[in-house]
C-alpha cells in the first residue's frame, strides 16, 4: 500500500463515526508499505497490511466460505472483460474506455468501487492525483496490484472443458502506476473520511451487494460536497442471492423503491433524499454494452445503464 494513502483512511468498524487509523510499518520498499498494521485510535480494531495489500473490510474472516470471485476461472473471465482489447480480441467491448471518457480530469482522489481487476482505476490514473480500486475479493485485488507493480500479467483463458491457452497483457505506457492503489474493503462501509473523493465510480456493483442503499449513502459521504463527479452503471439484475428483496432499489411492482432501479437511484441522488444530501445534478444518462467471457464459445452480453452526475 502506498504510504500516502494512510492519511486518507478511517476505521470502517466505527462508522458512522469517523476515527483515524494509526499506521505502524513493519517493512517497506520505498514509498510502498509491504507489511504493517492500521489501528483504530477509538475502538482498537487492527487492520493488516500484508504483501502490500491493506485489508480494510471489517467483516473479512480467513475461514469463511470462499466466494466465487476468488476462483481462478472467474478472475480470468474478468481479466478478459477488462483487458481483452490489449489482446486485440475482436469480441471485447469498449465499455471501460467509454466509462472513463465520461470523467473529467481533477485533482485529488478518485475511487473505483467494486473495481475488480482494475481497468477503470488504471484509466483514471491520468485524470487524478491518486486512483484507488476497492473490492472485497482478495483475488481481484492481488491480480490488479500485480499488474500495477509488474506491468505484465500472464493468465489462462479457458477454451473448452479442460483446454486453455496462456495469454499475456502488458500495461499501456499512458497508465501511471505511481498514481494507482488497490485495497480490500467493503463498498457499504468505506474506509475513507467524509468528502475526500473528487470522483467516485460504481460500475456493475449496486445489484451485487446486500445493502444497495447503504452503498449510495457511502458514495454520498465520501464524495466532496462540491466539485465532485459520480459515475454509476449497472444492469440491475436484482437477485435474492445478493440482497433481500426489501433492499432492492428497483425491480418491484410495490413496496420500498418500486419501479426501475436507475429511475429510483436518480430520484434518490438528485432530490436530496434523506441521508443523501447535498443532491447531485444529472449530467448524462445512457447505457454501454459490457461483455464477460466464460470460454471461447460462451459470452454474456450485458446492457449496463449509467448516470453521470456532479455537484
Amino acid at each position: 500500500m502506498k504510504e500516502l494513502l494512510a492519511s486518507k483512511l478511517i476505521c470502517p468498524s466505527c462508522l458512522p463515526q469517523e476515527h483515524g487509523l494509526q499506521l505502524d510499518i513493519s517493512s517497506a520498499e520505498g514509498e510502498d508499505i509491504v507489511n504493517g498494521t492500521l489501528t483504530c485510535r477509538q475502538c482498537a480494531s487492527r487492520f493488516l497490511i500484508c504483501d502490500g495489500i491493506a485489508f480494510l473490510d471489517p467483516d473479512r474472516q480467513e475461514d469463511r466460505q470462499v466466494s466465487r470471485y476468488e476462483q481462478e476461472e472467474v478472475v480470468s473471465s474478468y481479466l478478459w472483460s477488462h483487458y481483452g482489447d490489449l489482446l486485440d480480441d475482436e469480441q471485447v467491448t469498449d465499455a471501460y474506455q467509454r466509462w472513463a471518457g465520461l470523467m473529467e480530469p481533477h485533482s485529488g482522489l478518485a475511487l473505483d468501487l467494486g473495481g475488480a481487476v482494475g481497468r477503470f482505476t488504471f484509466e483514471m490514473s491520468g485524470k487524478c492525483d491518486l486512483a484507488v480500486g476497492v473490492d472485497k475479493s482478495l483475488a481481484f485485488i492481488q491480480t490488479a496490484r500485480r499488474f500495477m507493480q509488474e506491468g505484465e500479467l500472464r493468465f489462462t483463458l479457458k477454451d473448452e472443458g479442460l483446454l486453455g491457452r496462456e495469454v499475456v497483457i502488458r500495461r499501456p505506457a499512458q497508465w501511471q502506476p505511481e498514481r494507482v492503489e488497490f485495497i480490500v474493503a467493503d463498498a457499504q462501509r468505506l474506509p475513507f473520511a467524509a468528502h475526500t473523493a473528487s470522483s467516485v465510480a460504481s460500475l456493475n456493483l449496486v445489484d451485487k451487494i446486500p445493502q444497495p442503499y447503504a452503498h449510495l449513502q457511502e458514495i454520498n459521504r465520501v464524495a466532496a460536497r462540491s466539485g465532485s463527479q459520480l459515475l454509476l452503471s449497472d444492469p440491475f439484475s436484482w437477485s435474492p442471492e445478493a440482497a433481500e428483496m426489501d433492499q432492492w432499489l428497483g425491480g418491484k411492482e410495490d413496496g420500498p423503491w418500486a419501479g426501475k432501479g436507475l429511475d429510483n437511484i436518480v430520484a434518490l441522488l438528485c432530490r436530496s433524499h434523506d441521508g443523501l444530501s447535498p443532491g447531485w445534478q444529472l449530467i448524462q444518462r445512457d447505457h454501454v454494452w459490457w461483455k464477460i467471457r466464460s470460454h471461447s464459445n460462451h459470452y454474456e452480453l450485458i446492457r449496463s445503464c449509467f448516470i453521470k452526475a456532479a455537484r
